[in-house]
């Protein structure tokens, strides 16, 4: 395809308004989601897209009522479990990105065991949000830069150390130690379901990202809709500022 983006990003907006819609509980429109995402990133697989980012569960998403997030946990359980047996067959890779230490202890080592099995696939590398908040990345990000590289200072001679460390600090250093360390930045951000924001998404990576936004709910897109997108992006000039 022309000029297909190495890295898409979308917001999976819409699934309890699909359910709503339909008359059906809220559970229903969070299942068809997670069918929709494993249909398109076979589909992204084969047409060759690197890096796919999606935006499964924020960390305001933990304040949704319990038997939603505990229906939404259950989803995420049984997603892993599904990945693990057809991965290596796609050849696809996988990644969590956000706040692990928020999830249940059997979720973590499942996303463990799937990130070790999958780390040498060569196909689309998917990349799943959970427990994820741009400005949470990024005040993590904040400590464990100043926890490795800027001890505490305990005398004088350290504390001018410190400082020389900081002023050597740029963007690329800083980096190392977001979630998506040694990704690339997206290129192009969907947004489903027609709502126009960034809802706390990926704040740092997507400075020069191109976004597209689109009325279709997230458990009725398909692969058709993201070519539809990327056609749209090959129609832009990126300046990234310039």
């Amino acid at each position: 395809m022309k000029n297909l983006p190495s890295h898409i990003a979308i917001v999976m907006d819409g699934n309890r308004r699909w359910a709503k819609k339909r008359m059906l509980p809220k559970a229903a429109g969070h299942r068809a989601g997670a069918k929709a995402l494993e249909n398109l990133t076979k589909e992204a697989n084969k047409l060759g897209l690197k890096y796919l980012t999606v935006y499964a569960f924020s960390t305001e998403n933990w304040k949704r009522d319990s038997e939603e997030v505990s229906g939404l946990m259950s989803i995420l359980r049984e997603y892993i479990d599904n990945y693990l047996k057809g991965a290596d067959r796609e050849n696809m890779r996988l990644k969590i990105i956000g706040d692990r230490a928020a999830l249940d202890y059997d979720i973590q080592q499942k996303i463990k065991d799937l990130e070790n099995q999958t780390k040498e696939n060569s196909g689309l590398t998917l990349i799943i949000a959970i427990s994820y908040g741009g400005r949470d990345e990024i005040l993590r990000a904040i400590k464990k830069l100043v926890k490795t590289e800027i001890k505490d200072s305990i005398n004088a001679i350290e504390a001018i150390d410190a400082i020389d460390t900081i002023d050597t600090i740029e963007a690329t250093h800083f980096e190392r130690y977001l979630d998506t360390y040694q990704i690339p930045d997206p290129e192009l951000l969907i947004r489903t379901s027609g709502e126009m924001r960034l809802s706390n998404f990926m704040l740092w990576q997507l400075a020069y990202t191109e976004i597209y936004f689109t009325e279709t709910l997230w458990p009725d897109f398909t692969i058709e809709d993201l070519t539809v997108a990327i056609d749209d992006f090959n129609q832009r000039t990126r300046r990234h500022g310039g």
